[in-house]
Parts: C-alpha cells; structure tokens; sequence
C-alpha cells in the first residue's frame, strides 16, 4: 500500500463521516442564496463551517481559506478546491421545505459543491493529508465581470502557492452517479456579438426610396448559419447562434437601424480567432449588398476550459475506488469561468451525473439554471466524493 493509499483510506472514512453536516449546510445555503456580487453572507457562513480562520478576501466577496491539516504542513505546493458561491435570478418552483423565497436560486447546484467542499476540507483538518489545502470560495461565476479572472487577476493564488486547482459540477446531461474526468478541453470559450445594420429609413410604403435594414440584417442572420459548417472542423464543432433582433417602431416605417446580438463558443482558440473575423467580413459585406452598413462589436467572455491531462488521468484511479462509474470522454459546450483557473495553473474540472429533479406532465426532467432544479443530497456526496479524488491526484502531481 503506498502513503496516497493510506491517506485515501482514512480521509475517505472521514469524508463520510462529515456528510450529514455538509447536507445540513447544503439546505441552509439553498434556503438563503445570494446573487453575484452579494454574496458576503453566503461566505461567512461557509467559512464558519470550515472552522479554520476567516481567511483572505478575494475578489470582493470571495474567500481563500488555508486548511490547517492535523499533523501536517498548511505551506509549500497547495492544491485549492474551488465553489462558487453565488445563485441566480430564478424564482424557486421545487416545492420543497428548504426552498428560497426571495427571487434568488441555486438552481445551478453551487450549494452542493460548497458543502462537499466543506465536507473534504474539514476531512483533512481532522486526520490530516498529503499535500497542503486551500479552499477556494468563488464569487461571480454566473455573471460578469467573472470573479475567477478576478481571483487569478489578484496574484493571491500565486502567493498561496497554489500548483493545481480542482472543481466539480453537478450535471444533469450525464447519467446519474457517472463522474467524468476528461483531459483536455470539455467546455467552450464564450463571446459576445451586436451587429448593428444602417440604411436608409423611410415610409414602408415606398420601400425603393429606402435602404431596409431589416431586410439586410435577416440576410446576415441567414449567411452567418453557414459559418460553422464552413470554416470549423465538424469532428471539433462550434456554435454560433443569433438570440436577439430589435429594429423599428411602427409596421409602416422602415428602420434606420437593426440590431442582432448573438454568442459564439468554440474548443480551440484558432476557431475563436477564424470565426470571429469572418463573422464582421459576413455581416459587412451582406449588408454592403443591401445598401447599407454594418458594425460588429464582440465581447469575450470565457476562455476555453481546458483540463490538465495528467491531472485529470491521476484523479480516475481514486474515482473507480471510490466505486462510482467514470468515464472519460465526455464535452460540453457549456462554459464555466473555471478555466481562467486552468490557464494559470493545473486545472480540473469533473461533471457529476445528477438527477435534476422530478419530470413535469411531459416527461422532462428538469436542467441546469431551471426553477424546478433540484439534485438530490446524495449530490453532496459525489461532489465530496470527486473532489477527493482531484485532491489526491493534485498532491501525487506536487509530489513528483
């Protein structure tokens, strides 16, 4: 049996041993969420829960706390454990006893990762571990400006001495009890477009007086679908999907200006950079065709997420022991802030097989970000469960 054999055994029997707290913890935080940027209160009583020091303040309302490990050292190469503490605008339909009331929802599982990462962190508190700890308490990861490019932006990680960092994701898309660990990238950079269009307005009954951006802006919209298809690898993939149209006020007048907004992910940043410069050639030149103009703006967002290989193949042997079914393969085109933390340092991120809650009179079952979402307490377990795991994997890393 090796030292990393031995600690799995004991921090595994003391993970377990927490987790009826952590389920507790997990209600209270559900019961009482807090949006992004006002999340001091959803911190505190996090930090009150870990039991070790009020910790370093990060990005306004976020929290890095040192665990002091019984019998070991709380310094040199750390592995951090990052949840986010913030909830969403959603207005809760679960229907349970624990519900929140205000408007405010974690209806992205964020009070499970917490209170699993409250559960492995006083695990190691209490018998100790192979590699020093910290607890990365995250604010505004479901808004921008986004609180881990904040966290990196502060040089605190650095200061911590902070070698891997680890996350993990309740995920409705996989199948319940899965957990999945993939190397490389698994989810998608994010930008933002507007396009705007200007013609020439006028009355709709005389549209050969006019320059119709309405018009121009549906043939942008229509040549942008042929982008991805066109320019990007379909082994690899991307998304570019118009969401928003505004123009005009009246059925009877023609615009002066139309406006579409829209996101672009990708899984490589050579697709990022191609796309995005081809989009303004598109709108530019289909709306020159119409007689008119077109002005793109982009807004980046996320890079993309991409997980440490070595970090990701080290943690499925302390998975497949903990007994749950691992796969390895599995992407998304979802986005999460947490691959700031992968650019800066080595970076996991695992998805989590939930159930999200009870199908409606259709057959659905609720997903990420609805108001009837709502993973089991067993959801607590696996995320402590695979942050264990990612742990472990991130000290075997520091220590060769």
């Amino acid at each position: 049996m090796t030292d990393l054999d031995s600690w799995y055994d004991r921090l595994h029997a003391a993970v377990l041993e927490e987790l009826p707290a952590a389920v507790d913890l997990r209600h209270a935080l559900h019961a009482d969420p807090r949006r992004s940027g006002d999340e001091a209160d959803t911190a505190a009583a996090v930090v009150a829960a870990l039991g070790q020091g009020e910790g370093r303040e990060v990005a306004g309302t976020g929290r890095l706390v040192r665990i002091r490990p019984a019998g070991g050292t709380a310094s040199g190469p750390t592995v951090a454990l990052r949840a986010e503490l913030d909830g969403l605008a959603v207005q809760e339909r679960t229907g349970i006893d624990w519900a929140s009331t205000g408007g405010v929802m974690h209806a992205c599982g964020h009070d499970a990762h917490l209170a699993g990462l409250v559960a492995v962190c006083r695990a190691v508190a209490r018998v100790g571990g192979p590699a020093p700890l910290l607890a990365l308490l995250q604010p505004r990861e479901e808004s921008a400006p986004s609180g881990a490019r904040d966290v990196v932006g502060s040089g605190l990680l650095a200061q911590e001495q902070v070698t891997a960092v680890v996350a993990a994701h309740v995920q409705p898309a996989l199948a319940a009890g899965v957990v999945n660990a993939t190397p490389g990238p698994v989810n998608a950079a994010t930008d933002e477009f507007t396009i705007t269009v200007t013609g020439h307005g006028g009355h709709g009954g005389y549209p050969h007086t006019t320059h119709d951006p309405v018009l121009a802006l549906a043939a942008v919209v229509v040549n942008l679908q042929q982008l991805v298809s066109r320019r990007v690898d379909p082994t690899v993939g991307a998304v570019l999907a118009v969401t928003q149209l505004d123009a005009g006020s009246s059925f009877n007048v023609v615009p002066v200006t139309a406006r579409a907004r829209g996101g672009l992910r990708v899984m490589r940043e050579s697709d990022r950079t191609a796309l995005l410069t081809a989009l303004s050639e598109v709108a530019e030149h289909t709306a020159a065709a119409y007689g008119c103009t077109a002005e793109v703006h982009t807004e980046s967002n996320e890079p993309v997420l991409e997980n440490d290989a070595e970090l990701a193949r080290a943690a499925l042997p302390w998975l497949e022991r903990a007994g749950v079914a691992v796969d390895d393969t599995w992407r998304s085109f979802g986005a999460d802030d947490f691959s700031h933390y992968c650019a800066d340092a080595r970076g996991l991120m695992l998805f989590l097989g939930v159930d999200g809650g009870p199908a409606d009179d259709r057959g659905r079952r609720p997903g990420l970000h609805s108001p009837r979402f709502l993973p089991g307490d067993d959801a607590v377990g696996q995320v402590a469960t695979a942050l264990l795991a990612g742990y472990l994997a991130g000290a075997e890393l520091i220590g060769t």
